[in-house]
């Protein structure tokens, strides 16, 4: 853990330019700190808003010239005076709205996988720069705010490319601009200098959004003091792959890398990224899933040993679209490099915490951003380092995630009476040795192989416990291990963790009629936001978890092995990490399948699969 300490020469701190009210000259000259904490002194109406250029090393675009990123600056009036303040990043692809691009087909022929595509023609969405939220908060606190278009995304020049290197970059001098290192340029071109700038500067942002603030904080830029990532990752290739496998954020099959770079360019003239694009399509290798250069670009968590800074990360626990592994991912990497950490999670799924905290949420980023931009001697690091959302509403704090004192049981595929549905047991288990086999269908969905609990189901094995004795929480990652072979064209083994049971469950998470106001409004740019609330319903079960492996890539996910049929192998993969409440009674289920529509790609139906009971098992972390 960093230790922070005021070193002062000649009387000036070199840590902070605020200091406590008490002391300070005129707020035109210093940002105000009172009762620990930088106060809405400054008038958020008449804040200083310009456009500016940054000028990149990189040309993405390939025209000769330096790609330049389209800056919209909201910093108080004061600092055309001589204030000097902190920095706030939100950077994005979306300020220029976004496109209809083609999914890539979710069924898997012998007709190539490439679709043809044209960049759009005709005019572009118009940007718009109204921010999420940090201006209205923090413009009046003594802070700037910055929204940053990333590189072919609305007023910016260059190519998007899922935060490829150049990409990366382009962002990465936003923060050189704050800091005197790069230069930035008004439409007409005259030289526009940050001199109002500390040098002190944050990134924060959610989803994209959030995964650009990792991606800069690898790079080790100098000035990046901290960052906000609200549903980061910390690899792309743990979003749109798993063990080798082609896998979607849920329920949107079909998307890749490549389309999230055609949906965002919304810069002028964008036929010139049509070649850029063409090239992402063909080296993330959708065909066979692996591990590759292109991926390894856009692994932040290998580089984020170059980092100096701070993190305070947020995710929800059921957020199927950047997915659990994704949060956990970026969560172990800071922690391997010791860098100072924080970690929120919540109920709901891919949401904003000032949804689903409200105040509570802008009190912890405005503590943090005042601790780790201006050095005001706030309690936030002493704060227990996990905060998590055990019910709607009510929270509880840990050590660490996964929990400390969480510990591995084993429990075992066996048969059953009537063979299915089979059990789960800790040692011995009825029918070890014989084998149980299943053809997938990859017209059914999950729910559907789930649901049928107490009967046998050609297109799935299932393998229940018996009652619960008592409560217990899931904390970790289970990991499957299955001896099986496989037979046909689907190269997917899939697996779902079920709780069985009969429960009051969250449903979903949304607005309502409600709104409430935490900070300023100019125009559309609003301070206000409804009021969001979770829904819930009695279910008789809850899909805890899942996991997919491309059985080819049994070894590496970088290598392709093909499978013989009728042979038996080992099989291992992790399934999603998790945080969860079992209770008593309930019944844990293993489910094994081969197509997760909502996930996997869809192969001609027909694959056999036969599973070695007794030398087939899951790994679960528990605690209590």
């Amino acid at each position: 853990m960093r230790v922070l300490a005021a070193i002062t020469l000649a009387g000036v701190s070199l840590l902070s330019t605020a200091v406590p009210a008490s002391a300070a000259d005129d707020p035109a000259r210093q940002v105000v700190v009172r009762d620990g904490e930088t106060k809405p002194v400054y008038d958020y109406a008449k804040a200083v808003r310009e456009q500016v250029y940054v000028e990149t090393p990189v040309d993405s675009d390939r025209d000769g010239k330096r790609d330049r990123v389209a800056v919209y600056v909201t910093r108080p009036k004061e600092t055309d005076g001589g204030l000097k303040v902190a920095s706030i990043i939100e950077p994005s692809p979306y300020f220029g709205g976004t496109i209809d691009a083609p999914y890539h087909p979710a069924d898997v022929t012998d007709v190539p996988r490439i679709s043809p595509w044209s960049p759009p023609t005709g005019p572009q969405p118009p940007v718009n720069y109204n921010r999420v939220y940090y201006d209205n908060y923090f413009v009046s606190r003594g802070y700037a705010v910055l929204s940053a278009n990333t590189l072919g995304t609305g007023d910016s020049d260059g190519c998007p490319s899922a935060i490829g290197p150049e990409e990366k970059t382009g962002m990465k001098t936003v923060v050189e601009w704050l800091t005197g290192k790069a230069k930035a340029f008004t439409k007409d071109g005259k030289e526009v200098k940050a001199s109002w700038s500390t040098g002190n500067v944050a990134m924060a942002g959610k989803s994209y959004d959030g995964t650009l603030p990792v991606a800069v904080a690898s790079t080790g830029v100098k000035g990046l003091k901290t960052i906000v990532s609200i549903s980061g990752i910390a690899s792309w290739y743990d979003y749109y792959r798993a063990e080798g496998g082609v896998v979607s954020p849920g329920g949107y099959v079909g998307e890749d890398a490549d389309l999230h770079a055609k949906v965002v360019l919304t810069r002028k003239n964008p036929e010139v990224c049509a070649g850029p694009i063409h090239e992402m399509e063909k080296a993330m290798d959708r065909v066979s899933g692996d591990y590759n250069a292109f991926w390894d670009q856009r692994n932040f968590a290998k580089d984020l040993g170059n980092y100096h800074g701070s993190v305070f990360q947020v995710a929800g626990i059921n957020d199927w679209n950047v997915k659990p592994k994704n949060f956990t991912d970026l969560w172990e990497a800071l922690g391997r490099n010791d860098i100072t950490r924080k970690l929120w999670l919540h109920q709901a799924a891919h949401d904003d915490p000032l949804y689903v905290a409200q105040q509570s949420w802008l009190d912890a980023v405005h503590q943090w951003f005042d601790h780790e931009l201006y050095g005001v001697r706030n309690n936030v690091l002493r704060q227990p380092k996990v905060h998590f959302e055990t019910a709607p509403g009510k929270w509880t704090d840990y050590r660490d995630y996964p929990e400390p004192g969480a510990r591995d049981i084993t429990l075992r595929f066996g048969a059953s009476h009537g063979d299915q549905p089979g059990v789960l047991g800790p040692w011995w288990v009825p029918g070890s040795g014989r084998r149980q086999g299943f053809v997938d269908d990859p017209a059914r969905t999950a729910d559907s192989l789930v649901a049928a609990q107490d009967k046998a189901d050609p297109n799935r094995l299932l393998y229940v416990s018996d009652p619960l004795p008592k409560d217990v929480r899931i904390s970790g990652t289970p990991e499957i291990s299955v001896r099986a072979s496989v037979d046909g064209k689907s190269p997917y083994l899939s697996a779902l963790l079920v709780d069985y049971g009969t429960d009051q469950r969250i449903t979903g998470f949304g607005p309502t009629k409600d709104t409430w106001c935490f900070g300023d409004t100019l125009g559309a740019d609003s301070g206000c936001r409804p009021k969001y609330a979770y829904t819930t319903a009695q279910t008789p079960y809850d899909v805890i978890s899942r996991g997919w492996l491309d059985v080819r890539n049994r070894h590496s996910d970088s290598r392709t092995e093909p499978v013989q049929a009728g042979r038996t192998y080992s099989f291992d993969w992790e399934l999603q990490p998790r945080q969860y409440q079992l209770k008593a009674g309930h019944r844990l289920g293993v489910v094994l399948l081969v197509t997760d529509r909502d996930y996997t790609l869809h192969y001609p139906a027909g694959t056999k699969v036969s599973v070695t009971l007794g030398e087939s098992s899951i790994r679960l972390p528990v605690v209590g």
